[in-house]
């Protein structure tokens, strides 16, 4: 099958094949046939690839044609839900319409994107109590209910996405009740899950990915079948969101609902059972007197906090309760089905919260998330390069693709982060002509980074001259939130362009706004960084404050750096600066999108330079030209039509 699926995929992207047909001036890139080609065989023999494909390589079709031609089960797995959208709604159509194929092919979100019909009917039934402007939205919701194929929340427009109705309406593990709702047949998860199992083309995400191979959601069989072949494109998100389903997770919320859901079964099924009630509502005070400790401490590390006796004692006094109440819970299985299925639940989230307070994992993180009014318990590996090995499959081809893999020319951080073995590798280069298109420029004369009052007064000259220079069309990505509001504070006396900055809306209605207005300048902290795609000329200059490094408070690092020293090795080397090189990475990448693309890359940190690290940086980027001299970088702004 390798040559004969080798052939029709060189075929279909040859000068007079489907590509060529289908599409008003068609050129064949040489990197999108060599990966188009190496994903043939992989798939054919059921090898395992990595491939770095710069942009402009046209990954995407490069390995969703062998895909559709192999007529093998194939999983595409994607970092983001605008990728997954963006390869169900438009690249697949458009490529069944140019092959003239038919399979059966499937979207699958998390469930948390579906509505649950049987929380829907809940809240409705309690509609007299509730806030008016969130019943608003749910009558909405409930009407868009009525016409929805899939019941997937990222269609309904008549609510906004951040409505404090979708949470309560949305579908999630903790409040199923699997084949006992009344709505199984037609529940909406249900639906996509069956669809997925019988399609030849699954497009998901990596969270989700992860989600079925590891946690094994319950209430349902297996969200995903067993494929033929596995492609992750934006692989490099992979290693860390993997950190998470290897790890552990425990949301103070999810106690908090479950205690609130013990007093509402007293309440309305066992009236004869009062001391479920006394005992609920105990544990929920304590967990509040907890949350509130932790609250006033603020700190993120749970290991530092132990040695806190006060903290302690009220942590383990809060387990001793939350299991006499199970004791008295387990007295009562078998009298109502809701409180059978909320005792299970609650079973799995002490045993996760013993695991926390304990912190017995030297190869881990403990880390607390804070929220508006609940936390979020973390317990990370530091290294998942051994659970993920038994994640491959050896029957299945797994292919990894990114824009940003490589460090100095080289994919082996990545397949050692993922515990890949063997597995063929390839460097595609861009094809765009950054040497003309695009200049990088590193100003001289500017203070530390670390010399902050000095630098940012410096770094805001910088963006006044470059976003006169530009006429507007500036992204202005920073390293912290910090930062981000400084400059734009100081921007706004000093700019006339509009300036977006991150929060004042949702990112993609910022990005929308950016694309409309024609002349804005947009500031940005991480989300910015990547899967980010504004072309032409609405996009002229990207200003980066300094290298991305992970601060070195960061929980997760600072358990990693602990565990590479005491194996005699550098954790800068090992973990700070391949992370940093990866992410600078994808700052750039938000620069140059199309072949006739041109733009200047301005980089206000001298230690790119000045550091011998900088040349594991310089290694790592296009091929641009590059500049110490700000006017040059000015000139060609202005040059730009």
């Amino acid at each position: 099958m390798s040559a004969r699926l080798t052939q029709q995929v060189l075929a279909t992207f040859s000068a007079d094949g489907a590509l060529a047909k289908a599409i008003k001036g068609f050129s064949l890139r040489l990197v999108q046939q060599q990966m188009a080609e190496a994903v043939s065989q992989s798939i054919s023999s059921s090898q395992n690839l990595v491939v770095e494909a710069g942009t402009g390589v046209g990954k995407t079709f490069a390995y969703l044609i062998p895909a559709l031609l192999s007529h093998k089960q194939i999983i595409v797995s994607t970092g983001s839900k605008n990728l997954q959208e963006q390869l169900f709604y438009k690249d697949l159509p458009a490529l069944l319409l140019m092959l003239g194929l038919s399979p059966k092919v499937a979207l699958l979100k998390g469930r948390n994107n579906y509505l649950c019909q049987y929380l829907m009917d809940k809240e409705l039934s309690g509609a007299s109590s509730m806030d008016s402007k969130i019943l608003d939205d749910l009558l909405r919701i409930n009407q868009w209910a009525g016409q929805t194929t899939d019941g997937d929340l990222g269609g309904l427009a008549a609510v906004s996405e951040s409505s404090q109705a979708l949470p309560l309406v949305s579908s999630a593990k903790e409040t199923c009740i699997g084949q006992r709702c009344e709505h199984y047949d037609v529940c909406f998860t249900r639906k996509a899950r069956n669809r997925a199992m019988d399609a030849q083309i699954i497009v998901v995400n990596h969270h989700l990915f992860l989600a079925d191979k590891i946690i094994k959601e319950t209430g349902f069989a297996e969200l995903l079948p067993d494929p033929d072949v596995v492609i992750f494109d934006e692989a490099h998100l992979l290693p860390d969101i993997a950190v998470t389903y290897f790890g552990q997770q425990c949301s103070t919320r999810v106690i908090a609902d479950l205690l609130q859901q013990f007093a509402d079964i007293y309440r309305t099924e066992l009236r004869d059972a009062k001391q479920i009630e006394l005992l609920s509502a105990r544990c929920l005070t304590l967990l509040n007197d907890w949350q509130q400790a932790l609250f006033e401490k603020g700190e993120t590390d749970w290991r530092r906090m132990l040695s806190n006796k006060a903290l302690s004692t009220l942590s383990w006094s809060l387990l001793k309760e939350l299991t006499t109440l199970k004791s008295v819970l387990q007295g009562h299985v078998g009298r109502s089905d809701n409180l059978d299925d909320a005792l299970e639940k609650l079973d799995a989230q002490t045993a996760k919260l013993e695991l926390f307070f304990l912190c017995e994992n030297n190869q881990a993180a403990y880390s607390i998330d804070y929220g508006h009014r609940y936390l979020m318990l973390r317990i990370a590996p530091i290294d998942v390069a051994k659970e993920c090995k038994k994640l491959f499959d050896e029957k299945v081809a797994w292919i990894f693709t990114s824009a940003t893999l490589q460090i100095n020319q080289d994919l082996s951080l990545f397949t050692k982060q993922l515990g890949i073995g063997n597995c063929n590798q390839l460097l595609l280069q861009s094809p765009f002509d950054y040497a003309n298109n695009a200049l990088f420029c590193v100003p001289r004369h500017l203070a530390s980074v670390s010399n902050h009052s000095t630098i940012l007064p410096q770094f805001v000259d910088v963006c006044v001259q470059a976003i006169e220079a530009a006429q507007g069309r500036t992204f202005i990505l920073l390293t912290s939130h910090r930062m981000l509001n400084q400059v734009a504070v100081a921007l706004q006396r000093r700019v006339s362009y509009p300036l977006l900055v991150q929060g004042q809306a949702n990112k993609q209605s910022l990005l929308k706004k950016y694309r409309q207005l024609g002349n804005a300048v947009l500031l940005g902290t991480g989300a910015f960084w990547e899967g980010v795609d504004v072309r032409g000329k609405l996009l002229s200059c990207v200003i980066i404050d300094k290298l991305p490094f992970v601060s070195p408070e960061d929980n997760l690092y600072r358990a990693r750096s602990e565990s590479v020293a005491r194996e005699g090795k550098d954790p800068f080397t090992e973990i700070s600066l391949p992370q940093a090189v990866i992410s600078l990475n994808q700052g750039v990448g938000r620069l140059i999108r199309d072949e006739k693309d041109k733009g200047v890359l301005i980089l206000c940190d001298n230690r790119i330079v000045h550091r011998p690290y900088g040349q594991a940086f310089l290694n790592s980027l296009p091929p641009m030209a590059r500049t110490r001299e700000l006017n040059n970088a000015v000139k060609f702004l202005q040059q730009i039509k």
